[in-house]
């Protein structure tokens, strides 16, 4: 995989704290300049993601987690495509604070990073749009994801290009597959940060534990 500096393209790639992140995340949200930048940056990833689980799920009741939602980007796109079961969960509460009234069922401060209170098979559904990337959640994460999501249930989810290798994505992905946890539909190069040159890898899994 050819190497562009990914870290470089945007200041909170730099950091490497969950407090630092964070508190970045705490200061972006004001007075919006985090969706500001999103539109200014041609931030694809949240339409394409809907776009690719929307060709594989037929219920628009289906009960879905926008897992590290921030603001409601992915949340906003479901809805736009008739989903009415949507439910976010983030770990910066001022990013929360920004979402669009109607957009989820419920909303909930969250990190990613430890063991998730729901119970098994809650989900039919979970989209995870640009948080898996420097500084945020690691790929352990997905274990939880294919816990908590029910059998024949869908994970999308994007994987900043930057650390799909360095963080362990690639050898997470591979267990989960050959312990048949779950089953790949769907996973190649897309759009990421236009604007940035960034790419990520966007995968769709089918649970199958």
């Amino acid at each position: 995989m050819d190497n562009k500096d990914t870290d470089s393209k945007i200041p909170i790639y730099k950091l490497t704290s969950k407090e630092k992140v964070l508190d970045y995340y705490d200061k972006w949200a004001n007075k919006a300049q985090f969706n500001q930048d999103m539109i200014d940056w041609n931030y694809t990833a949240p339409s394409n993601t809907v776009h690719l689980l929307d060709q594989y799920i037929d219920n628009k009741n289906a009960i879905i987690l926008d897992a590290g939602c921030g603001t409601g980007l992915a949340g906003i796109e479901l809805n736009n495509k008739g989903y009415v079961n949507i439910h976010g969960v983030d770990f910066s509460q001022r990013m929360l604070d920004l979402i669009p009234h109607g957009i989820y069922q419920t909303t909930e401060l969250i990190d990613l990073n430890h063991p998730l209170k729901f119970e098994n098979d809650t989900f039919d559904a979970i989209t995870c749009v640009g948080t898996f990337t420097y500084g945020h959640v690691k790929a352990h994460a997905l274990y939880e994801f294919v816990r908590i999501v029910k059998k024949q249930g869908l994970i999308c989810f994007t994987i900043n290009e930057g650390i799909y290798e360095e963080y362990g994505f690639d050898k997470k992905i591979n267990e989960l597959t050959e312990k048949n946890l779950w089953k790949k539909k769907e996973f190649f190069k897309s759009n990421y940060i236009s604007s940035k040159d960034v790419n990520a890898w966007l995968g769709l899994y089918e649970v199958i534990k």
